[in-house]
């Protein structure tokens, strides 16, 4: 699983590590909002590695969460989904809005090993100071550089670059970041 290959999960190893997670998760999205040192302990407990300043609003659901880490200072609204089968990378100064999906899980196109219960995770990576907008889900093995913006809803099937601004389903470019709207013909609003 770790290899990024074929895997069974009802492997005794994973699904112990799958229990351990959902009771960290749980006790996570129980916490007070007016107990804010609770609720930051079990979320660095739940995660690989929480970065300073960074805030997770509940709820938020995982699969293992020892493979999240997550930069410092990155904020992430109500109803992350982050299933991380494979190794999820948010890198610092990171905002999600609500409802936002990271999901390394794939599964074979094949009918027979599918239903066999094959499975397989390919990693995410969120870069520096990336905007994703809410409801946005990024699909397994993308990676999204730095300073990109991804609008509300969009669903990223492959990488994007830095300093760009992506919409849509599939996510596809629009312009660069720094390039006024319409500048370059690319604002679908603009003839």
């Amino acid at each position: 699983m770790l290899a990024g290959e074929l895997y069974l999960a009802d492997d005794p190893e994973i699904a112990a590590d799958a229990l351990r997670s959902a009771l960290l998760n749980e006790r996570f999205n129980a916490t007070s909002a007016g107990d804010p040192e609770a609720r930051r302990a079990a979320l660095a407990e739940l995660l690989g590695e929480l970065g300073e300043g960074a805030e997770i609003r509940p709820p938020l659901r995982v699969d293992y969460g020892h493979q999240i880490t997550v930069g410092p200072r990155t904020f992430v609204n109500f109803g992350a989904v982050f299933l991380d089968v494979a190794r999820i990378t948010i890198g610092a100064d990171v905002q999600m809005g609500p409802n936002v999906q990271l999901l390394t899980p794939t599964h074979p196109i094949d009918p027979e090993p599918r239903r066999a219960k094959w499975e397989a995770a390919q990693p995410i990576t969120i870069g520096d100071n990336v905007w994703l907008g809410g409801g946005a889900i990024v699909c397994p093995g993308v990676s999204i550089g730095e300073n990109t913006v991804v609008g509300a809803g969009a669903v990223v099937t492959k990488d994007l670059p830095a300093n760009v601004v992506a919409v849509g389903n599939p996510a596809r470019v629009i312009r660069k970041i720094g390039e006024a709207e319409g500048e370059t013909g690319t604002d679908p609003t603009t003839p």
